[in-house]
């Protein structure tokens, strides 16, 4: 890597004058903040969980409850055995400990309520009648219409977070085998000749009543206790099974707004998108992006924002994995062939686009050459992946390489500062051409293809993306 640190925060050593001990008070201060940020962060996390884990009801409404059941236990003779049935397994019978029974009581109505609600809200979102039907107007049937009230009024008593309709979302459904063999030869059928299509549907059929009834149960078993019975399949056989080079099989670009160019200064750019790509990220961590609706009423799953940052896929002899981690307080920045390490933390706060750019001005100033194989490391991850995971095994397994390795896959993630410009020309397509091209390939050795996705920024100010595709 071109930019290293070591520190040694607490040492000690013994001589014939007895005992010495050294410290580093920054390097100490770094581990302490690094500690109390962690705590802060799981703290928000267990009450977001909670708040998930009770929504649509707000947790303010337990008091509610509580405050009911302490009315009815006073008002209400009747009601005082519930209560006293709960007070015959706590310790005593004080005032302290009839509040308690009935908090407990209270609790268990909210929870029963909150589970009822829920339950409720995810039978309403397996209806697909709204799909079918045209938006607005007088066309809209009425049990559209009262399908659509309902659901209003039961995800409209509190803001919901990033993951708040994840518990009420419905399973993926299990279609019978005969419907996905009509749709099957319904799919088929302009791609073959009568005589092909024959024999395809005899095919279809021997399917059906063979080995179909079989895999039919083992899927109907699985979607019972699994969300979606084809998600996991999917990922590990389409995308981490193949042995496939990323590059031009897997990942995908994206370009910038190629309509505007707000600077032609790289560095000012640059740090500009880093930045609100940090932003963003700390909206997904505090789950403050409100999740995606259609129409304003039926949510989308939200799992797919939890891999966006610090996320990478490592190769495997097989099967890759994809490895993500909870926190990531650094960015790699690749220019001329080397990689530089970015901390993008101060004293617990993300760097002002100021702060960044100075930084990656300095990388842009920066004339040192490369160390032997640094600038075309990249390609490993461009290569075959047996052949890209026999090679980490074999030379990424220790020492600097292993560290240096460490430091790119455990980023946030990469940007690439590129020595050329993507350029737009609306009378000359050619120059769109080449922008895709260069952020779907590079050289071959400048995109960290393995990261979720590399930020890519031209000499000239303007932005793409590489992104691999299995996350």
């Amino acid at each position: 890597m071109a930019e290293a640190h070591s520190a040694v925060a607490f040492s000690f050593s013994i001589t014939h004058e007895g005992w010495d001990v050294n410290f580093d008070r920054e390097v100490l201060h770094l581990v302490w903040a690094s500690g109390i940020r962690s705590w802060k962060k799981r703290l928000a996390r267990f009450k977001n969980n909670v708040r998930n884990g009770v929504f649509p009801a707000p947790l303010q409404s337990l008091w509610a409850m509580m405050g009911i059941v302490l009315a009815l236990r006073y008002a209400n003779n009747s009601f005082i055995k519930y209560t006293d049935t709960i007070l015959q397994y706590l310790p005593g019978t004080s005032y302290i400990w009839q509040i308690v029974s009935c908090f407990i009581l209270s609790l268990t109505f909210w929870l029963i309520l909150i589970y009822i609600v829920r339950y409720t809200f995810k039978l309403m979102l397996m209806y697909k009648g709204w799909m079918y039907e045209s938006r607005g107007g007088q066309k809209v049937s009425l049990q559209t219409k009262l399908w659509g009230l309902g659901i209003k009024l039961l995800s409209s008593k509190s803001k919901p977070l990033l993951y708040s309709y994840q518990g009420s979302l419905p399973k993926l459904p299990l279609p019978p085998v005969n419907e996905t063999m009509k749709r099957y030869l319904k799919s088929v059928r302009p791609l073959m000749n009568d005589s092909e299509y024959e024999s395809m549907i005899k095919l279809a059929n021997e399917f059906e009543k063979g080995i179909a009834v079989k895999l039919q149960r083992y899927l109907w078993l699985k979607s019972w206790w699994s969300s979606n019975y084809v998600s996991d399949w999917w990922e590990e056989y389409v995308y981490l099974r193949s042995r496939t080079p990323l590059i031009v099989n897997s990942n995908f670009y994206g370009t910038d707004a190629i309509m505007l160019h707000s600077t032609p200064i790289q560095a000012a750019r640059a740090a500009m998108i880093i930045w609100q790509c940090l932003q963003y990220r700390r909206l997904i961590e505090r789950q403050e992006l409100e999740p995606i609706r259609v129409q304003g009423l039926v949510p989308l799953c939200s799992w797919q924002y939890e891999r966006i940052f610090n996320t990478t896929r490592v190769p495997g002899a097989v099967s890759d994995k994809i490895v993500h981690y909870n926190d990531s307080r650094h960015i790699v920045v690749y220019h001329a062939g080397r990689y530089f390490k970015v901390i993008i933390y101060s004293q617990n706060r993300i760097l002002h686009p100021c702060e960044i750019e100075e930084q990656i001005q300095s990388i842009l100033d920066n004339t040192e050459k490369p160390y032997v194989g640094e600038e075309k490391v990249a390609a490993l991850t461009a290569a075959d992946r047996t052949h890209w995971a026999n090679t980490r095994t074999q030379y990424f397994f220790k020492g600097i390489n292993r560290q240096s390795l460490d430091a790119i896959e455990k980023s946030a993630f990469v940007v690439t500062l590129d020595e050329v410009p993507y350029e737009y020309d609306p009378e000359n397509s050619k120059k769109l051409d080449e922008f895709g091209r260069i952020l779907m390939t590079g050289k071959g050795y400048d995109r960290w293809f393995d990261k979720s996705f590399t930020l890519c920024i031209g000499s000239n100010g303007r932005v793409g993306f590489n992104a691999e595709h299995s996350w």
